[in-house]
């Protein structure tokens, strides 16, 4: 667990903090921008076109990222029947975010080797142990965020393909807090393991791609 730095490296630990915070502020800026270049001004209008962490940041799903793996902010406010293009906009905006942590993950790599080349890393070093925190924790947010569960990301790039007529039964699923607190349950307990066990899956590919 993240959390765990704090007790044995304070330093990395705060640097990742600084990070994470950095990421899941330009998830959120990148659903936002999105949402505005498809027609939607919502997010603009509720000050969400913002690099300021705290119109972004939610404090349970902060506190869940550190002491659980996984997490979110606060969901950008949308209303797609604003969009140009309904399905390319829903599209659009729905993987905006999860691009922005791709990249944020690879530029932490990129940033890691870059500094090896110099030899200014070392294996130990503090930098470079938050700079593969971070990545790890970016690719993190991108895979459990591609889950196809309502309220996430995922399920709303499936629902771009999906029938019209099944739209607003899964706008209403989503917008219903007794739903959300069931599928937080379900991320907690039963769904934890195998969620877990794809996301250390794919970080695992990653940095071997990455990092060879």
């Amino acid at each position: 667990m993240l959390i765990e730095l704090l007790r044995d490296e304070p330093l990395t630990f705060f640097l990742v903090v600084g990070i994470l915070l950095f990421s899941l502020t330009l998830h959120e800026l990148g659903h936002a921008l999105s949402a505005s270049w498809s027609g939607d001004q919502t997010a603009r209008l509720m000050g969400r076109l913002s690099l300021n962490p705290f119109r972004h940041l939610d404090p349970w799903g902060t506190l869940l990222l550190l002491f659980a793996g996984f997490g979110w902010a606060k969901p950008v406010p949308i209303d797609p029947r604003n969009f140009r293009h309904y399905r390319l906009g829903l599209f659009a905006v729905s993987v905006a975010g999860i691009v922005v942590n791709v990249l944020i993950a690879l530029a932490c790599v990129l940033l890691l080797r870059s500094l090896d080349a110099l030899g200014m890393a070392t294996p130990d070093g503090t930098l470079t142990k938050a700079l593969l925190y971070a990545a790890a924790i970016n690719i993190t947010l991108a895979v459990f965020n591609l889950l196809p569960v309502p309220p996430l990301d995922g399920s709303k790039i499936v629902q771009s393909a999906l029938p019209l007529r099944w739209h607003p039964f899964i706008w209403r699923l989503e917008a219903n807090p007794n739903y959300a607190i069931i599928a937080l349950l379900l991320f907690l307990t039963v769904l934890r393991g195998p969620v877990v066990q794809l996301i250390r899956l794919v970080q695992n590919e990653f940095f071997k791609f990455t990092l060879g």
